[in-house]
């Protein structure tokens, strides 16, 4: 069975940081292209970044660059999201997509930037 869990989550100050993690299971990991993909309250899906199958190439929407890192450890089958400087406009829920053979998607988690 195929899943996708994201953890990492939760409520954080403006300017705090958040590390997000997806685990993976039920297809084979290394071989997907790995995005992460958020929607803000009343908006439609938006792109926030993706990361090859060797985990060397990596891009970043324009709104998150310089302020948010994606990385993918395959031995655990696992794609990570650092987030610095966080701020209000961050407030989303963030979805993990595996992209390959097939699509999957997580259920994501939420990210409230408040004070």
């Amino acid at each position: 069975q195929v899943q996708l869990v994201e953890s990492g989550g939760g409520l954080v100050q403006p300017g705090g940081s958040l590390r997000l993690s997806c685990a993976a299971s039920g297809f084979t990991f290394s071989s997907y292209w790995m995005y992460w993909v958020r929607q803000a309250p009343g908006k439609g899906l938006e792109w926030v970044s993706q990361i090859d199958t060797g985990g060397t190439r990596t891009n970043y929407a324009d709104s998150v660059k310089g302020r948010f890192t994606i990385s993918r450890d395959d031995t655990k089958s696992t794609v990570y999201l650092q987030m610095n400087t966080l701020k209000s406009d961050d407030t989303a829920v963030y979805y993990c997509n595996a992209r390959g053979l097939y699509n999957y998607w997580g259920q994501g988690t939420q990210v409230t930037v408040s004070s």
